[in-house]
Parts: C-alpha cells; structure tokens; sequence
C-alpha cells in the first residue's frame, strides 16, 4: 500500500498591539511562505518485506549550495539501495546529503531523491524530517490540496494520478521478469499495458484483456489507490516513418480505429466496477510528431507519412480517443511527446506542440482532456547528463556544435520534458499539465558509465567521453546495445514530472532483427538489423542494434538480461 507523508508542523504569530499582545490568525499563503522547508516522502511499491520511496524536499529559506536531510524510523526499517543521494543510516537514524550535482537548492527550489528499503512488521511514516537541522512541515494529506487523491477512489480527478498510489503490476510481465536469472530483483515493478490491436482489448492467444487487467488491479489495489497505465496504440496508417511497430489499421480506416478500438475501450473503462481505479492512458505512441519531422521537404521525410498529414486521420484519431477516454472522471490521458533526440532542435520544437495542441482540440476533445504528456517512451534518452551541459564550450566550441548534440537544445530527457512543458502551456494547455518520462531502459549503467566529464581536446572528446546515452547516434532507437533500465518508477520525482514510469515493459523487443513471418501485421525494420548502416534518419551510423531478436512485443531474454547488467541506479 503505498503512502505518502507531507511535513506540517503549523506556526502561529504573536502579534502585539498598544492594547496588549494578542493572538493572530495567520493567512495560509503567509503561513506557508514562513515556513523553512517542506519534505514530501512517498512509500511506493510496498511488498511486504520491503519498499521503495521517493522524497522531495522544497527549501523556503536562504538558498543552499549543499544540502542534508534527516529522518528516524519508528520500526526497524533498513535502507538496502539509493539514488540522487549520498544516504547513510545508523540504527534508526537516516541522513540523505546532496550529490555532486544536486547541491545547489534555490530559495524555493527543490530536490528529489529515493531508496530501497527492507523491513519487517509495520512500516510507519517518519513523523519529522529535518533539513540542515531545521524541522520542516509536515502535511498529512487531511487539506485536500492539488494532487492529493487520498480516500477510496470516488472517481473524481487528482492533480497528480500518481501521487499516494500505488502502480499496477502486470502479472504476465512480472511471470516474464520473474523467469529470467536475477529477475526477480525488479519483477515487481510497474509496468505499461498495450492495447496495440484490436485483438487485445479481450486478450491474444489466450492472455490477459482489458478486463482481466483492470480486475486484477482491483485485487492488488486493496483500500488504497491504485493506477492502472494503458498504452493506446493503434492509429490508422501507425508509425508512418518506422515498419517494426506498422500497425493493423491501413491510412483510411478511421472509422473502424474509432468503432471497433476506442469505444470498446471506452465501454470497458467506463464501467462502474472500476470507478475506483486511478486509469492512466498514453496515446497513440510517435504518430503525430512524425506530421512534423517526416514530411514534406525533408530529408527524412516519407511518403507514408505525407499520407497521414493529407488525410488527417493522425490529428482526428487522436482527437476522438482524448474526447472519448477523456469522458470518462477515473481516466488520465498523457499524450505522446516524442523525446529530445527527436523534438529538441528549433524547428521541431514548437511545430509539434502546435500539432499536439490541434488534435487536443479536433473531434470534440478539449485541453481539459488532456492531464500531460509522455516523453522517452520506448526510448533511450538519458534522463539526465551530469557530465556536461548544453551551455557549456570546449576550446571556444559550444556543446550544441558537437557532433551528437548536432544544434540540439537539449542534452537529456528530464530538461527536454520541463521545457516541452512550458512550450504546451504557452499553446493553450492547462498549466497544471504534468509530465511522464519512461525511465524503463535509460540507465546506461555498467562498467562503460562515464565517471566524469570526457578530454578537452575537442568538444567531440568532450560530450563523447562523459555521456551517459552510449548509443551510436541519438535517432536508433531499436533495442539497442549497452542499454540498462533506469530510473525505477517513482511519483513527483522532479518540477512538472508526475512520475518517472516503465510504460515500456522492458524485456519486449522493439522489432526483429531480421524478417519474420507473422500474423501481427508487423514489418522488419531495417533499423533493428545490427548490420544497417542506417538512412538520413539516423544521420547514416550503425543501428547499434542487438542481434536475434524477436518480434517487437515478443520477449527477448537477452535484451532483459542486458538491461539488468547495466541498470542505473544498479540493481
């Protein structure tokens, strides 16, 4: 049951008068510009016999350049594991100090970080947290703030799906993970479920369908909150620029994508039965910046593509999935983002939030049906590059010269996701949009990590030997070799992120690597062939593909056994 503890101690202010001295009611908004910090520590993920947090700290006082917080335990909680922290634990006792990195905490900045831990019998919240030996507020949830979302699941909207709640676990991924050596360590983690055709909606080849996944999430879920992630994934004409994912549904089938795809999800969404889960939708992965990338005059253009920009069909399917899933109080729908290795250059950038924005208002859906965006999905981007940033120079040279950032603005997910944010609300999105990064196979852990920036010789050496991303350019994106899982799921891990999420269950291969005879109406992409020497997409390099792989979807255990070895944080 996941939980989640805000610290509230509330001041009151004497204040004198020429009559005497006298208590005053202090306004909520001065009230809480006077207090020193605030610690948000969220349970996720709890087993049992252990767990994983996530805890954000917002400094109110004089900015920091380093950082310490500190907490005790009540039971006898262990921390086994942490990230974006130096963390030590005596007995009871915790403290979590700053990384290199995340030192620097501005006058109302803040700063998130997490932990595995194990334990036995009760896992109490801490009751006072401590930030540079200052006792920070703490709230229990009881004011019904944005984002909040306690109680038995009403179906009414949260600011944040994912805040005090736990995340479904698919069971047939979990049996995956769990089969594989050492799967066992991450079996447990929350994973996307994708309605990629038709067929799956009621399940294939004898799996599990919408149904059978939204009742075994009413079990997991108990008395707490629970969100279930559906990927909906199968525009007509899917994928123009890409044959490994090619979808069912030819360019002009709107109708039937509407009739026989969306509004049986819909139905089944729309049932009271599962009004108490907290339904998180991605829509219809890569399809609409494609409309801006891969048409037209440019060189990665494709007539596939010209296709779905002439007809419409993108903007209008997706239009009538936020419109009709959108209806529905329980449902969150995040729309697609593409990543920075695909939007972060100039003239992508605001194109496709002007796009995004114009399906969000097609087909009768509005921006108030759309709570966020998705970015990385199925991707490989770096979360964050600690090693070098964009506005860094090398012998004169800026980083945006460098052969892989190639004039990009942006050098990793999470500042690309951030900006992306402002750059929706500025189009007319509702400001308190949040964003979702896939986090499932960005780690790029192992012995070949970067322990620190690369050689000043060039500003080649430079980005190249202290990146985390190993991949040969920014544009593969078929299950590429070197690759680890990422960050683990976590809610409200950074400013504008609702959660860092695996939507792409890692394992599932992204394509074959070589044709293979199907009835999934899948097609081989030369981009997953570790022999292709790539097209004007991936600026002609290697695909820095692995070999033998299997069928997107299909599970590649030697993928999963990659992903494992080099995880970051380490498993």
């Amino acid at each position: 049951m996941s939980r989640t503890r805000t610290a509230i101690l509330a001041a009151l202010a004497l204040v004198a008068s020429a009559a005497g001295t006298a208590t005053a009611v202090v306004p909520s908004d001065v009230a809480a510009a006077a207090v020193p910090c605030t610690v948000d520590y969220k349970v996720q993920n709890d087993w049992g016999s252990g767990f994983t947090a996530a805890v954000t700290v917002t400094n109110n006082s004089a900015a920091k350049s380093s950082w310490s917080v500190k907490w005790s335990y009540a039971g006898n909680q262990k921390v086994t594991n942490y990230w974006n922290t130096k963390l030590t634990q005596s007995g009871t006792a915790v403290t979590a100090g700053n990384e290199t990195y995340n030192g620097s905490l501005a006058t109302g900045g803040s700063v998130s970080f997490g932990f595995q831990a194990s334990y036995s019998g009760t896992n109490a919240i801490p009751a006072a947290f401590t930030l540079d030996g200052v006792t920070c507020n703490v709230d229990d949830g009881s004011s019904g703030g944005g984002g909040g979302g306690g109680g038995g699941g009403t179906g009414s909207r949260v600011d944040n799906p994912y805040t005090g709640a736990k995340v479904y676990v698919n069971p047939e991924w979990s049996a995956h993970a769990a089969a594989e050596p050492g799967g066992s360590r991450v079996s447990n983690q929350p994973t996307g479920v994708w309605l990629d055709r038709i067929a799956a909606i009621n399940g294939v080849n004898g799996g599990m369908g919408l149904r059978d996944h939204l009742d075994a999430a009413l079990q997991q879920k108990g008395s707490g909150e629970e969100v279930v992630q559906l990927v909906i994934y199968d525009l007509p004409g899917r994928d123009c620029s890409a044959l490994a994912s090619n979808g069912e549904l030819g360019p002009t089938e709107i109708d039937k994508y509407k009739t026989q795809f969306i509004d049986p999800i819909a139905a089944i969404l729309a049932d009271s039965k599962y009004s108490s889960l907290r339904i998180v939708t991605t829509v219809e992965l890569d399809s609409l910046p494609n409309l801006v990338t891969n048409t037209g005059s440019r060189a990665t253009a494709t007539a596939a593509c010209d296709t779905m920009l002439a007809n419409g069909n993108y903007v209008k399917g997706v239009g009538y999935a936020l419109a009709k899933l959108g209806a529905i109080p329980n449902v969150y729908n995040y729309i697609d983002a593409g990543h920075h290795g695909w939007l972060g250059w100039d003239d992508n950038f605001a194109p496709s939030a002007n796009v995004l924005k114009q399906a969000a208002t097609s087909e009768g859906a509005t921006v108030d049906d759309v709570q966020g965006f998705i970015t990385n999905t199925a991707n490989y981007s770096a979360l964050k590059e600690n090693n070098f940033t964009i506005n860094d120079t090398v012998n004169g040279t800026s980083v945006r010269q460098s052969k892989w950032v190639d004039w990009n603005r942006y050098v990793d997910e999470l500042s690309y996701a951030q900006a992306f944010r402002n750059e929706l609300v500025s189009v007319g999105f509702n400001s308190g949009i949040g964003m979702l990064i896939d986090t499932s196979r960005n780690g790029w852990g192992g012995t070949a990590r970067p322990t620190g920036p690369g050689a000043t010789t060039s500003v080649d050496t430079y980005v190249d030997g202290g990146r985390y991303d190993r991949r040969i350019h920014v544009g593969n994106w078929c299950n590429q070799s070197g690759a680890g899982l990422g960050e683990r799921p976590q809610a409200s891990p950074a400013t504008g992120i609702d959660a860092y999420v695996w939507m792409k269950p890692p394992g599932e291969s992204d394509g074959s690597s070589s044709a293979i005879p199907n009835d999934e109406n899948k097609g081989f992409d030369r981009m997953c062939d570790p022999t292709y020497t790539g097209n004007a997409r991936n600026g002609n390099s290697m695909s820095g593909a692995l070999p033998n792989a299997p069928l997107s979807g299909h599970w590649f255990s030697a993928q999963f056994q990659q992903l494992m070895q080099n995880a970051y944080p380490p498993l």
